[in-house]
């Protein structure tokens, strides 16, 4: 497999062949339009369950990453320059991976988590690249929310290791990309949206007394500019980059500019112990970002080697709240027992 197509464009860039796997709902869909538009060509190779709307010039594959079989039929006869990996989970997954594209590929970028650094010991908000290596903490209770946001970050941290291993050994070309939460426009579950809901209905938004982590998320454009920054200037092999935005505001803040780009006054934060919105069942929907297992992230690292900026936080959000007031999406599941939600201040 040719590490490169030897097809370049007007501007001297050379125009890729590159696989997608999943995510065609968010940063996915927005990944695919713009390499699109850059001239690369794209493949995206999921179950197919979820109905996208790319265009007809991506092609389309079909098969459960999780089976090695299925992952192997679709794409053994195939030749691509670059993988985008979207839903890599763990270490088997990530094994599959190196045994396929060993040698056939000349980048592999998986795109992970800023949970990678939740379930380390000892660690202080924000978290740098340097923070991953250690010792992972024991697990929460099983059959709790804890246990599986661990499990989820735990996983990672195994699919990570053993591309770290693939990259000492091999010199599988991989790249990990971190993630904190990504605010965008098509976001599947709506988070922000639930909180414009509350806001607009008048009524004050339930919070955990604690912890009260400060924010500091990405907007999905800027995760979507990293991704194709390695893509084509091929750095960052061997390496992981946190993808973060600059500011780091409270949640009363963030509240408060988006209240501002609505035309409504701040919501009230009524603070209640955590323990009793878990157990009324209001956690995290009642306030999604106000979760123990949202993560930190600095973002040095992607700004010194990959020469990233990043959108300022008040130009995005206000660009995606212009989106819901004008495409209002369905009410989300999470917003069914706000009545609950304000019955519970009232009482």
């Amino acid at each position: 497999m040719n590490s490169r197509v030897s097809k370049r464009d007007l501007d001297g860039q050379y125009i890729m062949n590159i696989l997608i796997i999943g995510g065609t709902r968010n940063i996915g869909y927005r990944l695919a339009l713009s390499l699109l538009e850059r001239g690369h060509h794209v493949t995206v190779l999921n179950r197919g369950l979820t109905p996208d709307k790319l265009p007809p010039a991506v092609t389309r594959l079909r098969a459960d990453r999780t089976e090695p079989v299925q992952l192997f039929a679709a794409l053994n006869r195939r030749s691509f320059d670059a993988v985008v990996d979207m839903v890599l989970y763990n270490g088997d997954e990530a094994e599959t991976v190196v045994d396929l594209f060993g040698g056939r590929v000349a980048h592999y970028i998986f795109v992970s988590t800023g949970q990678v650094y939740l379930v380390r010991e000892g660690l202080e908000r924000p978290f740098s690249e340097d923070d991953y290596a250690g010792r992972v903490m024991p697990p929460p209770k099983p059959n709790t929310y804890g246990y599986e946001e661990w499990v989820y970050g735990a996983r990672k941290r195994d699919a990570e290791d053993a591309l770290a291993r693939a990259w000492e050994t091999a010199r599988f070309p991989y790249t990990s990309v971190r993630l904190p939460m990504v605010n965008s426009e098509r976001d599947p579950f709506n988070r922000l949206y639930g909180y414009m809901l509350r806001i607009k209905d008048g009524g004050p938004i339930l919070v955990p007394e604690t912890p009260r982590h400060p924010l500091r998320h990405v907007y999905v454009g800027d995760a979507v500019r990293a991704i194709v920054t390695l893509l084509e200037t091929g750095l960052g092999k061997g390496r992981a980059y946190n993808i973060s935005q600059d500011e780091t505001v409270s949640l009363e803040t963030f509240l408060e500019l988006v209240s501002g780009y609505m035309g409504c006054q701040p919501p009230e934060l009524v603070e209640i112990k955590r323990s009793v919105l878990e157990l009324n069942g209001f956690l995290p929907d009642c306030s999604p970002f106000s979760e123990r297992w949202m993560s930190e992230l600095t973002n040095d690292r992607s700004k010194a080697e990959l020469g990233m900026t990043y959108t300022p936080l008040e130009e995005y959000l206000a660009r995606i709240v212009r989106h819901y007031l004008k495409h209002p999406p369905r009410r989300p599941a999470s917003y069914r027992r706000r009545p609950a939600e304000r019955s519970m201040v009232l009482n």
